[in-house]
């Protein structure tokens, strides 16, 4: 756990969320800007600051994040589809530098890159 970081303070209970699932390794928990009807965020326990900084050492953990969000979406009535989002370091657009992956659905989601 980093000390400073939000992520990992609202992982360990010390800062509220509205959990939708937890288990040793992961945490996910509706973002309290949502920008959809469903925005969820699932967060690794431990701290890694981005997609960045993993090697092949995550590779489970990875792939545990990421068959969870199919999972979460569904339970959260996205059975037409949803986006995932994983936005790394400052360059990709991250704010929060802990992991996190943002699942997006619901109502009108537009393209995320406008085409000509």
């Amino acid at each position: 756990m980093s000390d400073n970081c939000l992520f990992c303070k609202i992982a360990h209970g010390e800062i509220p969320s509205r959990k939708v699932y937890e288990d040793d390794e992961v945490f996910a928990f509706h973002d309290i800007n949502p920008v959809a009807p469903v925005h969820l965020m699932i967060i690794p326990k431990r701290h890694l600051a981005s997609l960045m900084e993993t090697d092949d050492s995550h590779a489970e953990l990875l792939g545990k994040m990421l068959t969870l969000a199919p999972k979460l979406a569904r339970e959260q009535g996205l059975e037409n589809g949803f986006r995932t989002v994983i936005n790394s370091g400052k360059g990709g657009g991250q704010e929060v530098f802990h992991l996190h992956i943002h699942i997006i659905g619901g109502g009108n989601i537009p393209p995320m890159v406008k085409r000509s």
